[in-house]
C-alpha cells in the first residue's frame, strides 16, 4: 500500500455493514439507515431494499439476495425486484440475527444472538452448528469451501471450523489469538490472510478504529488507522478484487446511533492493495 491514503467513495449514510463485492458493484446494508444499497466504483447508488436494521448479505446460485434483519430474527430473499420470507430463525434465535456468509451452494452461515452460528440450508430450514461463542460477527469461507472462519468480537479472536459434507461445523481452531482487538467485519485473501474491521469494544472507550490484515497464526503485516471513526467492515472487490473497501463511521456516530439525533456521516472507504481477495463472500 506505501504511503497511499484512502479513498471516499460513498458519504451520507449511517452504519454500513454486510459489504460484498458482486456484479461489479459493492452491496451494503445501512444498518441504522435501514436500508440495503450498491455503490460502484465512481459512487453512483442504486436502492435495493428497506428493513428495519439489515444487517448481514450473501447470495445463492441463482443471483438473488439473502438479508439478516437483526430484530426480526428472520432471512429475506430478493430475486428479479420480489422480496420473499426464505428463513424464520426465531426458534432458535433469541435476540438478533447478525451478520451472514453464503457458500455456492445457497447454505447460509448466520451469527446468532452474538454466540451461536446458524446454519440455513438452501430449503430454509435452520438449525445451531455452532454455540457458546463469544460475539460472532463477521463470517468467511475459504476458496475450497471447506473451512469458515468467524471472528469472535468479545473473545478478542478469529476462529475457524472445518465445513462437514452435511453443512455443520467442526471443533473450533484458533485462526488468531488478537488480546486487545475486537474484530468486527471480515473478508479473505489470496495468501490465506484475514482483513478485519477492529472498532472499540463499546460506547465508553471508543479511541480510533483500524482495519487490520492478520496472518494464521496472529501477526499483523498491515494496518489502516482511521482516526476518530468506527471502523466496521472491509470487503475486498474491484476488477481484479484488489480494492479494499471499508465501511466507517465517525465515533460520535455511534454515540448517537440509539438516539433520534442521527447524523448521516458514515463512508465507505477505499484503498488498493497488493493481495487480492479469495474465498466468500
Amino acid at each position: 500500500m506505501g504511503n497511499q491514503e484512502p479513498t471516499v467513495l460513498l458519504e451520507g449514510i449511517l452504519f454500513g455493514e454486510g459489504p460484498r463485492w458482486h456484479e461489479d458493484r459493492l452491496w451494503f446494508s445501512d444498518m441504522w439507515g435501514g436500508k440495503v444499497m450498491t455503490v460502484d466504483m465512481d459512487g453512483n447508488t442504486q436502492h435495493v431494499a428497506q428493513f428495519n436494521h439489515p444487517s448481514g448479505l450473501g447470495f445463492m446460485p441463482d443471483g438473488s439476495l439473502l438479508v439478516s434483519v437483526m430484530h426480526e430474527r428472520r432471512i429475506y430473499r430478493i430475486h428479479s425486484g420480489e422480496t420473499t420470507l426464505h428463513a424464520d430463525l426465531t426458534d432458535i434465535a433469541t435476540e438478533i440475527t447478525n451478520d451472514m456468509v453464503v457458500n455456492n451452494e445457497g447454505c447460509a452461515y448466520v451469527g446468532t444472538d452474538l454466540k451461536n452460528v446458524a446454519l440455513v440450508e438452501p430449503d430454509g430450514k435452520a438449525r445451531l452448528v455452532a454455540e457458546g461463542m463469544r460475539g460472532p460477527n463477521g463470517l468467511a469461507i475459504t476458496p475450497d469451501g471447506e473451512t469458515l472462519v468467524v471472528n469472535e468480537t468479545r473473545g478478542e479472536a478469529i476462529r475457524s471450523f472445518s465445513i462437514e459434507p452435511d453443512g455443520s461445523l467442526g471443533s473450533p481452531q484458533f485462526f488468531a489469538e488478537l488480546p486487545g482487538l475486537f474484530p468486527d467485519g471480515l473478508c479473505l485473501d489470496e495468501e490465506g490472510a484475514a482483513w478485519i474491521g477492529s472498532p472499540p469494544l463499546d460506547a465508553e472507550h471508543y479511541g480510533d478504529g483500524q482495519f487490520l490484515r492478520v496472518l494464521p497464526g496472529g501477526e499483523i503485516t498491515d494496518r489502516i488507522e482511521t482516526p476518530g471513526r468506527w471502523a466496521i467492515a472491509p470487503m475486498l472487490g474491484g476488477p481484479d478484487r484488489r480494492t479494499l473497501f471499508m465501511t466507517t463511521s465517525s465515533v460520535e456516530n455511534v454515540a448517537l446511533l440509539k438516539e433520534t439525533d442521527k447524523v448521516e456521516d458514515g463512508r465507505i472507504e477505499m484503498i488498493h492493495v497488493a493481495v487480492p481477495g479469495a474465498g466468500l463472500p
